[in-house]
C-alpha cells in the first residue's frame, strides 16, 4: 500500500488501535482542588512573608514610595541661583555653550563648586530639547524625582524626638506653591511632616521644592493612596484630627484654649482655597476649626492659613 510504503519520505499510517476512553483523566482533572488558600498561607505571597518577619522578631517591612516621574527641571538664571542657595537637592547645573557670563551664572558656578555639583556643558539645541523649549537663558538644573515618606513614619519621628506629635494633611491642594510654603511652615513651628494625596494633588516637583526653601530636606512628606482611610488610622494612633473650615463649628482662640487638645498629639487638615475639605474628609475629622476673620475676607490661602494656625499651636505647646 501507498500508505505503508517503506520508501524515503512515504507517510506510515499507525497501526495504533483508537483509544476507547480517557480512563477518567477527564474527570478527575475537572474535579475541585478546595478553597484557595489565604494570602497569609501562601509562601510566595508579601503577605505570608511580612508574618514570616513579624514572628521572628523584626518588624514588617513598610515600602517607600517614590515619585516615578522623571526629575524636574528648574530653568532660568534666577530661579537656578535661587534653588542652589536654597538647598533644593540639585544633581547637575547644564550650561549652554558660548552664553554671556554675568553675575548670576558666575554665583551659579561658584555655588556648584562649594555644593560638589557637577557642571555640564551642552548645546543649546540639547538643552532646548532637555527642558522642552523652556526659556532657559542658557542655564537649567537638574532635580530628581522626589522620594516620599510613609505616613507612620510622622509620629515614629516625633516619638524618637520624644515629642507629641503634629502632623499638616493636605485636602485637595493642587498648587505646587502652597505646598512648598507649607511645608516650610511645618518645618518653622516644629510639626513631623506633611502627608498629600496621591492623586488629584499637588506634588515635590522642582517648584515646590524652591517655595519650600530647602525645608522639604528637613521635613519628611509623605504620600498615601486615601486621605479618609489615613486619618482614621492617625485617630486609631490617639491624633486628634482638626479640619480648617469657614463654618467650623470651633473657632481657632477656642481650640487654642483647649490646653489638652492642642498639647497632645495633633493633625491639621488643610484644604484648599476655593473647595475647602471634601465632605469625606470633613465627616472624618474630630473638630472643624475657623480662623476668624476681620472685615469681608472670607478664607485664607492654604499656605497662609495652615501657617496662622501651626503658629498659634506652637506658642501653645512652648
Amino acid at each position: 500500500m501507498a500508505g505503508n510504503s517503506s520508501r524515503r519520505g512515504a507517510v506510515r499510517k499507525s497501526n495504533k488501535k483508537e483509544a476507547g476512553g480517557s480512563g477518567g483523566q477527564v474527570r478527575r482533572g475537572l474535579e475541585g482542588k478546595g478553597p484557595t488558600p489565604k494570602a497569609v498561607d501562601r509562601p510566595y505571597h508579601k503577605a505570608h512573608k511580612a508574618a514570616s518577619a513579624k514572628s521572628a522578631g523584626g518588624p514588617a517591612k513598610r515600602p517607600r514610595r517614590r515619585n516615578t516621574g522623571d526629575a524636574e527641571w528648574i530653568v532660568g538664571r534666577n530661579p537656578v541661583v535661587e534653588a542652589l542657595r536654597e538647598g533644593v537637592p540639585v544633581t547637575a547645573v547644564y550650561v549652554a555653550e558660548g552664553i554671556e557670563r554675568d553675575g548670576r551664572t558666575r554665583e551659579a558656578f561658584r555655588l556648584c563648586a562649594e555644593k560638589g555639583i557637577g557642571l555640564l556643558e551642552t548645546s543649546r539645541r540639547e538643552l532646548d530639547r532637555i527642558t522642552s523649549e523652556a526659556v532657559h537663558q542658557g542655564l537649567a538644573a537638574k532635580v530628581p524625582a522626589y522620594e516620599y515618606a510613609h505616613p507612620d513614619d510622622l509620629l515614629e519621628r516625633a516619638a524618637a524626638a520624644g515629642e507629641q506629635a503634629l502632623v499638616v494633611v493636605l485636602d485637595q491642594v493642587t498648587d505646587p506653591r502652597n505646598l512648598g510654603a507649607i511645608v516650610r511652615s511645618a518645618a518653622g513651628f516644629g510639626a513631623h511632616g506633611v502627608v498629600i494625596p496621591e492623586r488629584r494633588a499637588a506634588s515635590m516637583t522642582a517648584s515646590a521644592w524652591k517655595t519650600s526653601a530647602g525645608a522639604a530636606a528637613r521635613v519628611p512628606v509623605a504620600q498615601t493612596v486615601n486621605l479618609t482611610r489615613q486619618l482614621k488610622a492617625y485617630q486609631d494612633a490617639g491624633c486628634f484630627v482638626v479640619g480648617l473650615a469657614a463654618d467650623g463649628d470651633l473657632t481657632l482662640p477656642e481650640m487654642i484654649a483647649d490646653a489638652e487638645l492642642v498639647t497632645g498629639p495633633l493633625v491639621i487638615v488643610v484644604g484648599s482655597e476655593g473647595d475647602g475639605l471634601s465632605r469625606l474628609v470633613a465627616e472624618t475629622c474630630d473638630r472643624l476649626v475657623s480662623i476668624p476673620m476681620a472685615g469681608v475676607l472670607e478664607s485664607l490661602n492654604a499656605g497662609v492659613a495652615a501657617s496662622v494656625v501651626l503658629y498659634a499651636v506652637a506658642d501653645t505647646r512652648s
